[in-house]
């Protein structure tokens, strides 16, 4: 039985991972900041284990790095999922804004991928997903700091599936446009407009399905009608 072990998983698109793979009766570590949503979770789903776990906390990292490979020896699937969105201009964000955007959407997955990976490479299996974003390869009006961490998350993933490949530890890069989560809570967008969270999570399990000898290295993935713009709020 594979375990997977998923960031940010409390809610939207992480939740959504967690429940698809909880279907195939995978071992499923959930994580998150807040432990309200991961007794809704426990609640909905009591055969996953929920760890409370903040990721820009680099000593709680580590602890739940230690416990989970003390209980389980090994991840096979890592998800970092855990993010943050701060929307702002480059030039009007205030001075703490990288910091804080590269401390919620790169730093935590960083050191947790680097706690975990030794274990992958001496059994030469398993596989790290990154949840990047569209704002990984593109760049949008009031992104600033946001879209900074997000395009360092992605290149982060394009250089550990380098240093990962003689070592058969697949590496992907999953790119979703607007999804339907909280993040878009108060936004007046019909939901039709936004990508379900379960169809993320089904491209996150077909990743994960393929044979060892396979990596789908970037899925991309938008709206039919494309990305938000301005022709979406008249």
């Amino acid at each position: 039985m594979s375990v997977v072990l998923v960031t940010g998983a409390s809610r939207g698109i992480g939740r959504a991972i967690v429940e698809r793979f909880a279907r195939e009766d995978a071992t499923v570590i959930a994580c998150a900041r807040g432990q309200a949503g991961l007794d809704a979770l426990k609640a909905s789903l009591p055969q996953v284990e929920c760890r409370a776990c903040d990721m820009r906390d680099g000593d709680a990292v580590d602890a739940l790095a230690r416990d989970v490979l003390a209980q389980h020896g090994a991840v096979d699937l890592l998800v970092n999922n855990a993010g943050a969105f701060r929307p702002g201009g480059i030039a009007g964000e205030d001075d703490g804004a990288l910091l804080d955007m590269l401390q919620a959407n790169l730093f935590g997955a960083y050191r947790l991928t680097r706690r975990l990976l030794p274990k992958m490479v001496e059994r030469r299996s398993g596989m790290v997903l990154n949840v990047c974003s569209t704002a990984s390869i593109a760049a949008y009006p009031n992104g600033g700091s946001y879209s900074i961490a997000k395009h360092a998350l992605y290149g982060f993933s394009r250089n550990l599936r380098e240093e990962m490949k003689p070592h058969g530890v697949r590496v992907v890069a999953l790119l979703p446009g607007a999804t339907l989560t909280a993040s878009w809570d108060g936004v007046p967008l019909p939901p039709e407009r936004l990508m379900p969270a379960a169809d993320v999570a089904e491209m996150a399990w077909a990743a994960w399905s393929l044979s060892a000898r396979t990596v789908v290295e970037d899925i991309l993935m938008r709206p039919q009608l494309g990305d938000i713009g301005e022709a979406d709020f008249p």
